[in-house]
């Protein structure tokens, strides 16, 4: 078996970033900063008339919800619908996490289990549907900004060695770029405490806006458009309708999954979907042939 190892290029991928801190930081007007922003505002925060002047100035919009399900659709539209936004902004993502944590709790309630909390069963179930949220994010062509609230971290014997993020707990595994925010007065400060780029090192600290970042990440990309990338309802149903129709192997269908980085359909990119569709097309000709050479034969 030949080897499959091909030379690295260098991808320029969409800015994609967690921001925590103490209440007033700045984390809101500093996401807002950004290109065309699509701020999911979960706390009512944008309210404010400095926020609303910058959404505006910066040819944003806002949709507020606090229910995870309620935000996976608006992703999803994102993902799939023609739109002038280059941002993404969840602004806190804290607020969503902790309801879905409640809601999972509450449907697994039972007389044996009257919280919902056994075995931390209700976390496991949040996990699962935290994972399908950034793997959206994650194939989302749009910069993504996610903003925490901030919790202290403890050391031996309880000892508060700083802040994190007050959060799914697996978050900052997930994106290139996590800022610790800081404000003071007028200034705002970002720490940096996880980097998978060169021109941020961890621990560098430096004065927090979109024109620093611009300079340091590459203002082409923060600003250019954002394009359709996922599959379409009209897709996902023409593949349902012709899986339906014809004999198939589900272990093909985890093999597609598996390259897409995908756990279900609507998280497959729309041209991958394109060549699934002309596959199972031609295997419902040849399935259709094979049945009428079958009737012919059986007739002579």
């Amino acid at each position: 078996m030949a080897l499959r190892g091909i030379q690295p290029e260098l991808v320029k991928k969409r800015l994609k970033c967690l921001m925590y801190g103490v209440a007033g930081s700045g984390k809101t007007m500093a996401a807002i900063s950004f290109p065309r922003p699509y701020l999911i505002d979960t706390e009512k925060g944008y309210e404010h008339e400095q926020y609303v002047d910058k959404i505006k100035e910066n040819g944003g919009c806002v949709f507020h919800t606090t229910d995870f399900d309620d935000l996976l659709i608006e992703i999803k539209d994102l993902a799939t619908e023609k739109h002038p936004y280059k941002t993404l902004i969840i602004d806190p993502l804290t607020v969503i996490y902790n309801n879905l944590v409640e809601k999972s709790a509450s449907d697994r309630k039972s007389p044996q289990n009257p919280d919902g909390t056994a075995h931390g069963g209700h976390y496991i179930a949040t996990d699962f549907k935290m994972k399908k949220l950034i793997n959206l994010l994650l194939k989302l062509d749009m910069n993504v900004i996610i903003t925490s609230h901030s919790k202290n971290l403890y050391g031996h014997n309880m000892a508060v060695l700083g802040q994190t993020f007050d959060c799914y707990k697996k978050l900052d595994y997930l994106f290139d770029l996590v800022f610790e925010i800081h404000k003071q007065g007028k200034f705002r400060e970002a720490l940096v405490k996880k980097s998978r780029l060169t021109t941020f090192p961890e621990s560098d600290r430096f004065s927090f806006s979109y024109d620093e970042i611009a300079k340091r990440y590459g203002i082409e990309i923060l600003e250019k458009d954002s394009q359709e990338l996922l599959a379409t309802q009209d897709q996902i149903f023409e593949v349902k309708s012709l899986i339906k129709m014809i004999s198939f192997n589900q272990n093909l269908i985890n093999k597609w999954f598996k390259k897409a980085d995908a756990t279900d359909w609507d998280e497959m990119p729309r041209e991958a979907m394109d060549c699934i569709i002309s596959y199972l097309k031609s295997k419902q000709i040849t399935d259709i042939s094979l049945s009428i050479h079958e009737v012919q034969h059986a007739t002579v």
